[in-house]
């Protein structure tokens, strides 16, 4: 516990007591006694840390299920499959595409940019793609803020990892969301 900062520490013996055992927590209790850290900073702390306990529980409550994450897919899949097939074609018309394995590489790039736009283009700009604006959802952070862009744009490309679209069916959050901390909430 002594690499512990007082911060973590008063957390241990308050809002996180339940998560640690007795041994545990009589060693954070002993640290806090060394480092004489005073009441008024003890009460500071604990009162910040649980403020963004409630923070994070109700961004915990808010987060929708595996269903409604479904639907956004299909609603983005069709929009986007539809938008797709009235650009792209017209676009190709105007390349010289010669053979089969051209054409194809052509459709599949330019299948990953025209998702990979969509997802970051709505997301970022306005936390949700059109799927997410029937359902009343929204993207945020851990904290239920606005994720940043780097955040938008790991977790568009993160969509790509095979089977990741089946990741929420054994989890509340799917490997895009994981893996670059963002959730889908309800939007009020």
């Amino acid at each position: 516990m002594s690499n512990r900062t007082d911060e973590e520490l008063i957390k241990i013996v308050t809002v996180d007591s339940g998560k640690y055992q007795e041994l545990a927590l009589e060693t954070a209790k002993k640290e806090i006694e060394l480092r004489n850290i005073d009441q008024d900073r003890f009460k500071e702390v604990a009162e910040k840390v649980e403020v963004e306990k409630q923070k994070l529980e109700k961004v915990e409550n808010k987060t929708v299920h595996s269903k409604i994450r479904f639907l956004n897919f299909l609603i983005d899949f069709i929009l986007i499959f539809i938008l797709y097939n009235l650009i792209i074609p017209n676009l190709e018309t105007l390349l010289p595409l010669t053979n089969q394995i051209s054409r194809a590489i052509y459709r599949l790039t330019s299948f990953i940019i025209f998702v990979t736009t969509y997802y970051i283009f709505f997301e970022h700009k306005y936390q949700k793609t059109i799927g997410k604006i029937i359902t009343k959802t929204k993207v945020v952070n851990l904290e239920g803020e606005k994720a940043e862009l780097g955040d938008i744009i790991s977790r568009t490309f993160c969509r790509f990892i095979p089977f990741d679209r089946f990741s929420f069916f054994f989890t509340r959050n799917g490997f895009h969301d994981a893996i670059s901390n963002t959730k889908v909430i309800k939007d009020n």
